[in-house]
């Protein structure tokens, strides 16, 4: 196996009506060296999916694209079950690591080409605070 999944559900965030359950969930996707964890905004479900084969290198978070667009291809897919079609999900990608002094363009290219390889439809790069649920999906929504 390339990963290790660690998964914890949270409370329902309420009702839900049927529409909204055939639409894909949006993501919130924090990055840690070798790690995503993965939280379904519509379930509140959460699991971390931890990279057996490294991404990470000494300079670069994601260092070694192939490596990490597949463990996050495998927890997009773990992590957007539910509706009834498989339908791409919006993704907010949040470094938590190695970002010293901010992102360069080119390592905000990468995670957002991650992001896409693996599976999402729209991504936004965050880099700050860790976000709520409400705030990620107000950057999602371009708030």
């Amino acid at each position: 196996t390339i990963f290790r999944v660690h998964a914890r559900a949270q409370g329902s965030c309420g009702t839900t009506n049927m529409l909204s359950g055939l639409l894909a969930s949006p993501l919130y996707v924090r990055v840690r060296r070798n790690q995503f964890r993965v939280r379904n905004l519509r379930s509140s479900a959460e699991a971390t999916f931890d990279a057996q084969l490294p991404f990470t290198t000494a300079r670069l978070l994601i260092g070694q694209f192939q490596a990490a667009e597949n463990v996050l291809r495998h927890a997009v897919k773990v992590m957007s079950k539910g509706g009834i079609f498989a339908v791409s999900p919006q993704v907010l990608i949040h470094p938590l690591e190695m970002v010293e002094g901010g992102l360069s363009d080119v390592e905000a290219r990468v995670l957002k080409e991650v992001a896409i390889g693996a599976g999402a439809s729209k991504v936004v790069v965050w880099v700050g605070p860790e976000l709520s649920d409400v705030e990620v999906r107000a950057k999602l929504n371009g708030e």
